[in-house]
């Protein structure tokens, strides 16, 4: 038996023993909680008339409460490293010591008991970066005493699943680019995947960057950015309990299958989910008291497709917001009617309120300035009469003042701004009718938070931005008035859905006013060989490294019409059938790697053998299919053409929430983030402006196969 697994035993041992004995302690301090209420319903007319009893009743309650849900986390944490505890292994010399210390690294730590040595280091612990900064040889880490200085004399790699050893090595070995080709040629899932066990070099020093305050990740397709930026959001948590908290992280998706394709991420890692929301949505119920309802990102898309340009570019740059900014400073004469204001003998003369709105209160926005010179005139009642003015009278005032308004709506004001542009006015219709175009929204909201008080959202103190090349001017604007706070953004500029490709770090600094830090990730780990190379070229994108996974050749063909290219999907699909792919997988996993002796010998033979061709041509079985068309009404008619054909077929549309192992049909838009066994590619319309996105896009959706079928004359 290896040292791996004579270690696994002992380490499984240990973790079910620590379980049996927390199952014992929740059991007991349930118990106890269950006798406190009981003691306090029997007991609580009798307690003292000043409360100190049921205070400390309440305390003793509450502290049980918390130790029991501290308790039923650290079972859950320690259930899920049953099915894999640890995953590496660093053996380190100290400088001046004679022998190693060995680390076993995992996805969280476990002591035998609370407070002891750990027996796993969690993989966020600061030791762990030897894990994946070096190779054999001299290493050093930063401990919160300094850096400490060594050298590894082994580092081990581990496969574990369901408790059990499928494979380990010795990674100085220089085979780790193997493992990864292993991992990397997995089937894909509904799911993310955690990348703890692959990190590489140049992706660990994004996750442990603590310093800055606006990191910008610009990745190449398939660079695994997204990965890395929750990863490093599970990093920050763990290095700072007493100031970051999962309730003081938000996530800007852009879709709610994105959200729940990355929303396990997190939970595995060890860490409680953090909020997630697409920003459409924000602004759509952040506009609902203004607006009956408004058209999201995708409606404009699908009008950009159809129409070509769609006119709305001017609305959300640099320029637009500088012309607003002017517009705001003549609004202040247009906005308000000075009167005298009288209640019950108290009168303030006009003059009086232009003194206080212009200059005493000219700080505060124009739609709530009026609200700060009627708390100045109810602090001055108050005082004179020595009351305190009831809701009902401050009501009263409230709306004299806010007659003063010549309007507060912020419909009627954005159609001023629109008519001082140059620009047709929105329908004037009443409130329950009013309806937004995309090009319409942020401008709104945009007024909205430069006339009102109160839009920085406080509370969250880290923001994650993915897709920020499809972020405009204005919303970045509109990001930094929301959330003054750190933020992780990434995206990839040649994955813009626009005509052109958009490097928001030409504006973010001069938004931001601090800062950023940018740093790019240029190896692309997703695709095959042969189907990066096909993507690169439908861009020109140089500068890109490939990990070098071959597989099947891409494959172009031109069909007599969009049925036959359907029915030629439904002959090349072959999905691995689900009840049977949970049974098989194990027994895939054990297989797919040599035990330690075999991966000494093969080393000692030279390098692992690459596929034929040949071989990699052989048809796989899959989990995910994708087919991806250009606009929703063909993913719609694709979608019912092969639900009649097939029961595994799912539509992903706007509403969607749930990423399905099977074929998914959707567009190009909406799959963006996401990545499939196998890709479809249906047409597309070659004179739209998007039609090189549509394609570049749905090409790197694809992990192992792809298809392009053109059809039609």
């Amino acid at each position: 038996m290896s040292a791996g697994t004579e270690f696994l035993a002992v380490v499984m041992e240990k973790l079910r023993g620590r379980i049996r004995e927390l199952d014992e302690t929740i059991e007991f301090v349930q118990k106890d909680i269950e006798g406190m209420h009981e003691y306090y319903w029997e007991n609580y007319t009798e307690m003292d008339q000043y409360g100190y009893e049921n205070f400390d009743n309440s305390q003793a309650l509450l502290t049980q409460i918390n130790a029991n849900q501290e308790n039923l986390n650290m079972r859950r944490r320690l259930k899920r490293m049953l099915d894999s505890p640890f995953f590496g292994r660093v053996d380190f010399i100290y400088d001046g010591d004679d022998e190693a210390e060995t680390f076993h690294i995992g996805i969280g730590n476990f002591s035998e008991k609370r407070g002891g040595i750990p027996l796993i280091y969690d993989w966020r612990a600061p030791v762990s970066g030897l894990f994946y900064d070096y190779d054999r040889g001299p290493a050093s880490y930063e401990a919160p005493s300094g850096r400490l200085h060594g050298e590894i004399s082994s580092k081990w790699q581990y496969k574990i699943r369901g408790g059990r050893m499928i494979y380990e090595f010795e990674s100085d070995m220089k085979i780790d680019d193997d493992i990864l080709k292993q991992e990397l040629g997995t089937n894909s899932d509904t799911q993310l995947k955690n990348i703890v066990r692959t990190i590489q070099k140049e992706q660990n020093a994004i996750i442990r960057n603590t310093k800055d305050q606006v990191l910008v990740i610009q990745g190449a397709a398939g660079s695994g950015k997204t990965s890395v930026a929750l990863h490093r959001i599970a990093y920050l948590l763990y290095h700072d309990r007493e100031n970051l908290r999962s309730s003081n992280i938000l996530v800007l998706s852009p879709n709610s299958v994105f959200s729940d394709y990355i929303s396990h991420i997190l939970p595995e890692l060890g860490e409680e989910n953090i909020r997630e929301m697409s920003l459409d949505l924000f602004a759509y119920r952040e506009l609902k008291d203004t607006v009956a309802d408004c058209e999201d990102r995708y409606h404009q898309i699908e009008r950009q497709i159809r129409d070509g340009e769609a006119g709305y570019r001017w609305k959300q740059s640099k320029e637009f917001v500088q012309c607003v900014e002017g517009f705001l400073v003549e609004l202040e004469d247009r906005l308000v009617d000075f009167r005298d204001v009288e209640y019950k003998g108290m009168e303030k003369k006009a003059e009086e309120i232009l003194k206080l709105f212009y200059y005493k209160f000219s700080g505060v926005p124009l739609l709530s300035r009026m609200d700060a010179v009627m708390e100045y005139f109810v602090d001055e009642y108050e005082t004179l009469h020595d009351r305190t003015l009831p809701e009902e009278e401050l009501l009263v005032i409230r709306e004299k003042f806010e007659g003063l308004y010549v309007t507060t709506d912020l419909y009627v004001i954005y159609n001023w701004l629109l008519e001082d542009s140059g620009y047709p006015a929105l329908r004037d219709v009443p409130a329950e009718k009013r309806f937004l175009k995309y090009e319409d929204v942020y401008p709104l909201l945009y007024l909205k938070y430069r006339l009102r008080t109160g839009a920085a959202r406080r509370n969250i103190r880290h923001l994650v931005i993915d897709e920020m090349q499809d972020y405009s001017y204005l919303q970045y604007v509109i990001l930094g008035l929301l959330f003054p706070c750190n933020m992780t953004i990434l995206g990839d500029r040649a994955q813009t859905v626009d005509e052109k490709p958009r490097d928001v770090l030409t504006f973010l600094p001069e938004i931001f006013g601090r800062k950023i830090r940018c740093i790019e990730m240029k190896k692309s780990y997703r695709n095959t060989a042969e189907i990066a190379e096909y993507a690169g070229k439908i861009t020109g994108i140089e500068g890109v490294e490939y990990f070098q996974r071959h597989g099947k050749a891409v494959e172009e063909r031109r069909l007599a019409s969009r049925e036959e290219a359907l029915d030629e999907v439904l002959r090349q699909v072959q999905l691995i059938r689900l009840e049977e792919a949970g049974e098989e997988r194990g027994a895939d996993e054990r297989r797919e790697m040599p035990g330690a002796e075999d991966m000494r010998e093969a080393s000692e033979a030279g390098p692992t053998r690459e596929k034929s061709s040949a071989e990699n041509e052989s048809k796989i079985e899959y989990e995910n299919t994708a087919v991806l068309t250009m606009t929703e009404e063909e993913a719609i008619d694709a979608y019912r053409y092969l639900r009649e054909r097939r029961e595994d077929v799912y539509y992903i549309d706007r509403d969607s929430s749930l990423f399905q192992k099977g074929i998914t049909v959707t567009t190009f838009y909406l799959a963006k983030g996401l990545e499939f066994d196998q890709v479809f590619v249906l047409g597309g319309e070659k004179e739209s402006t998007l039609f090189q996105q549509f394609r570049y896009i749905c090409a790197t959706r694809a992990l192992h196969e792809l298809y392009v079928y053109d059809f039609g004359a």
